[in-house]
């Protein structure tokens, strides 16, 4: 996957060069000089590119653990000087965070709240949260009201929506986990979830319904695997296709989020830049998400 990024700049480079070679054949003494000029400002760029070092604190969502290191590599391939850290510690404490100036970029998977203010936050990437229930069940879809009665304990047991018989596990995040605020929301939920278990990561969500055939949960699209079976919704799949078309119901954004009191260093606007632009796409998408350019 890095190799990618690395063929690509080669290639831009290249291309540059030959272009200046093709001018100058020419005996254009104007067109040598333009050539000349592009192929000194890509030469500066790259050098810029080598020169910038420093760090980069981030942290948050666990959500976006596999975009993180999607990113992180493939910023290294461009800025090797430069250290990106990333600690999973959900959401809320991504927010608080860039609030208290402890992470120079808080990452969350939900959107900003009105009373969190002083903050900018910045969309890079588009996630359907899609909702998982054991390999062994036979439920294939569900309605919006019919997730939101299994989860509020209207309906408790699984032959009350098409399943076999069996009273239904319900396991969720934790409270301020911003997979779990932005699935109550959008469900109707908010506050009236009656959880067996509360869980702390979305490997931890995957691997409480791998192990339990009576259980559903919730869990970012970039993070479902064979392990579990992702059900429709309102008969729509939870894909990157029905994400970006927006037919997938449960879907959120992935943000950085940053302190509007903090002069951002080159090396965090940088990371910033990279991670929004045509170049990390691939990557993005590659890591299971969907990007925004």
């Amino acid at each position: 996957m890095m190799k990618k990024i690395e063929r690509r700049a080669f290639l831009k480079v290249m291309g540059v060069a030959g272009a200046a070679l093709a001018l100058a054949g020419c005996g254009s003494s104007s067109s040598s000089s333009v050539a000349a000029s592009s192929a000194a400002g890509t030469a500066a760029d790259s050098n810029t590119a080598a020169a910038l070092s420093g760090k980069v604190a981030t942290g948050g969502s666990t959500s976006m653990e596999k975009v993180m290191d999607a990113l992180m590599e493939g910023f290294a391939e461009v800025y090797p000087d430069v250290d990106v850290t990333y600690d999973p510690t959900g959401s809320g404490a991504g927010i608080t965070g860039a609030t208290e100036n402890t992470l120079d970029i808080g990452l969350s998977s939900r959107k900003l709240k009105a009373e969190e203010t002083g903050l900018t936050a910045t969309t890079v990437a588009l996630d359907g949260i899609a909702i998982v229930v054991n390999n062994a069940n036979t439920v294939e879809n569900l309605t919006i009201e019919q997730i939101a009665s299994i989860f509020n304990g209207t309906v408790t047991d699984w032959a009350d929506v098409g399943g076999a018989a069996g009273e239904i596990v319900v396991i969720g995040r934790e409270a301020g986990s911003g997979t779990r605020d932005g699935f109550e929301e959008i469900v109707g939920v908010k506050d009236a979830c009656q959880y067996v278990q509360e869980l702390t990561s979305t490997g931890a969500v995957i691997g409480a319904v791998e192990s339990n055939a009576l259980a559903i949960g919730y869990a970012s699209l970039s993070n479902v695997d064979e392990s579990i079976k992702a059900i429709t919704v309102e008969g729509v799949a939870c894909s990157e296709q029905t994400v970006v078309d927006g037919s997938y119901a449960i879907q959120r954004p992935f943000i950085f989020v940053t302190s509007d009191s903090v002069e951002q260093t080159d090396a965090v606007k940088a990371f910033i830049q990279f991670a929004t632009s045509e170049d990390a796409a691939d990557l993005i998408r590659m890591a299971g998400a969907v990007p925004v350019v």
